[in-house]
């Protein structure tokens, strides 16, 4: 049987763990699915700072900034390691965790695409003011894309 190739969208939310699980106990025994974790952050523009106390002030919100990017990075390569533990083979088990040039939805379908992907799957419970201002990522998804799984996850 040939391998199947999942994307997994993660933005560290509680439902995107939610979707890790369903992920787990949906593929995790078959032995043929390889598995994409993914996250495009949004970067940190470089701005030059000198000494002065409002630009010292901006480097230390950026410094933040950076510190959660990183803590992000590490916590993408955890659910790896855990899609591995529970019995992911690790040769299938990959991490993708870049800055984003577009918009999420955007950045998941160029991906799926371009990667040749089987199945998405995506969590697709936001608050409504998330929603107003951003439009739904998984409708996005869903309308775009063709030939190709999409499990929403809610």
């Amino acid at each position: 049987m040939d391998t199947q190739k999942l994307l997994l969208p993660y933005n560290f939310t509680r439902l995107d763990q939610k979707a890790l699980e369903f992920v787990i106990n949906t593929f995790g025994k078959l032995g043929n699915t390889a598995v994409t974790v993914f996250n495009a952050y949004t970067p940190i523009p470089e701005i030059e700072t000198d000494g002065t106390f409002v630009t010292g002030k901006l480097k230390g919100n950026l410094n933040y900034l950076l510190q959660n990017i990183q803590k992000n990075k590490v916590v993408l390569y955890k659910v790896k390691d855990k899609l591995i533990e529970v019995g992911f083979s690790e040769n299938r088990v990959d991490c993708i965790f870049r800055p984003r040039k577009k918009d999420i939805a955007t950045e998941i379908m160029d991906l799926a695409t371009s990667d040749n992907f089987d199945i998405i799957v995506l969590n697709r419970k936001h608050s409504r003011v998330t929603r107003f201002f951003s439009g739904s990522i998984s409708n996005k998804v869903i309308m775009n894309l063709k030939d190709l799984t999409v499990c929403i996850v809610s």
